[in-house]
């Protein structure tokens, strides 16, 4: 266990009552394993926490407390236990179409529950005891977040190289069976869960509504370094246009028997299609955002929102660097900026993927040795805005190392990370509210749980 108590909040109910280095064991005669445990029985207003120093003497503390409110203790580590690693050898995975010599949290590959829940990644459930299923169960703990890729047992086990991978379809069942949220993605591969086989994960997954919420359909990403791998070959624009057919055709069956399309592809998909983006209508509540689905259509409205709502912006000249996929996105809105301010000054500069391969084509992936080499020299004007998705969020670095501070003094003027917002966006480029540099959601979340999505 983990769960030895590095700081406690000022707020904390212990802060006079407990001490640094103290071990949590249990709260209402519950003992704690880890984040969820903790979270889950301190949720009550009246509790009795169990401590032990470390001389091995135990302790009880009394608390009264606001239901839902915090304790206030910090651990030595974010989850109280070590992070659970994939037990999967997926033929699309990311992470194995890595170059060597990045640093080495970046080949670590996540596939933790507590994680899905806290922080919304999406798990296998490969590596789920019996314990931890009937934990999900007894606590409720939901939504959880599934890549689920296909619901054919035997295929399952191909895609992911594991041989438990085909029973997990019934676990998802028995929680959907027992009122627990999933929200769901496929990583669509040509010629492995597409067409036919893509039809009935759907099918199977609808059959789970509402335990299954939404489901979003994703290309799969290609890099130049796989050597030694599956092959595996990238959507053409015809194919990807034929997917969004497919599960557009399945999504309108949906809403007329469920009354919600459960089924999206994501924006990515619409981008290697050609195809113009459905309204913001189509997306519902936006369940599958941080998934790149509906994202770019929620953008646009809010940025059209922000115009209708703007005052002259500064005319400081500007410019965007973003992925090859979305750079016409972005020159459709200054276009729409520029209907209304004729005299705004801003290019778009879509950045070639050297390091990873020129078929991965979104901003995310973009490194800064790209972003340098293929920016220098250019007309830049006094400010460039990037994607706050480029760089990790504490320190602030891009994927290949070189730090936010780097490109700026390599470029020579101010470089602004942007979240996905439109508001955003548009203050950003008016001058109006300029991003500031942001820190980290969750205390000592680590970069792995951040870039491992899939």
């Amino acid at each position: 266990m983990e769960n030895i108590i590095k700081s406690m909040d000022p707020g904390s109910p212990l802060r006079h009552r407990a001490s640094v280095g103290d071990r949590l064991v249990a709260i209402n005669g519950h003992k704690v394993l880890d984040v969820l445990d903790y979270k889950f029985y301190a949720y009550d207003t009246e509790l009795d926490v169990l401590l032990r120093k470390p001389d091995g003497t135990e302790y009880h503390v009394p608390v009264r407390k606001r239901e839902g409110g915090d304790l206030g203790l910090d651990f030595e580590s974010y989850l109280m236990d070590r992070p659970r690693s994939c037990a999967n050898n997926c033929v699309f995975c990311f992470i194995d179409q890595l170059p060597p010599g990045m640093r080495p949290t970046m080949y670590f590959k996540d596939d933790d529950a507590r994680l899905s829940f806290l922080l919304g990644n999406y798990i296998t459930l490969t590596n789920l005891s019996p314990r931890e299923i009937e934990r999900i169960i007894a606590l409720h703990i939901s939504p959880v977040n599934v890549s689920v890729h296909t619901t054919n047992p035997e295929l399952r086990e191909r895609m992911l190289k594991n041989r438990r991978a085909g029973e997990t379809i019934e676990t998802m069942r028995r929680f959907a069976q027992s009122g627990i949220v999933m929200n769901c993605q496929i990583v669509c591969c040509p010629g492995w869960n597409d067409g036919a086989e893509l039809q009935r994960t759907m099918e199977d997954l609808a059959a789970m509504y509402p335990g299954v919420h939404s489901v979003s359909i994703v290309p799969l990403g290609v890099t130049r370094y796989r050597e030694g791998l599956e092959k595996l070959e990238p959507f053409t624009p015809e194919h990807a246009g034929e997917t969004i057919d497919q599960v557009t055709a399945f999504g309108d069956t949906c809403v007329e028997k469920y009354g919600t399309r459960i089924f999206w592809c994501g924006d990515e998909m619409y981008l290697k299609a050609g195809r113009e983006l459905p309204p913001d209508e189509f997306y519902e509540e936006h369940t599958q955002l941080e998934n790149g689905v509906g994202m770019l259509r929620l953008m646009e409205t809010e940025f059209r929102s922000a115009l209708k709502l703007s005052d002259e912006p500064d005319g400081v000249p500007f410019s965007i660097a973003t992925g090859t996929a979305a750079a016409p996105f972005f020159e459709s809105l200054l276009r729409l900026a520029r209907e209304r301010y004729p005299q705004l000054k801003g290019r778009v500069y879509a950045i070639e993927n050297d390091f990873f391969g020129h078929s991965i084509t979104v901003a995310g992936l973009i490194t800064g040795q790209d972003l340098i080499r293929q920016l220098k020299g250019k007309d830049l004007g006094e400010r460039l805005f990037i994607s706050q998705n480029m760089l990790r969020r504490q320190e602030m670095d891009f994927l290949d190392d070189v730090t936010l501070e780097q490109a700026v003094e390599e470029l020579s003027l101010p470089i602004y990370p942007v979240e996905e917002d439109g508001f955003g966006l548009w203050d950003a480029i008016s001058g109006d509210a300029l991003p500031e540099v942001k820190s980290p959601r969750s205390g000592e979340v680590t970069e792995y749980y951040q870039y491992n999505r899939n």
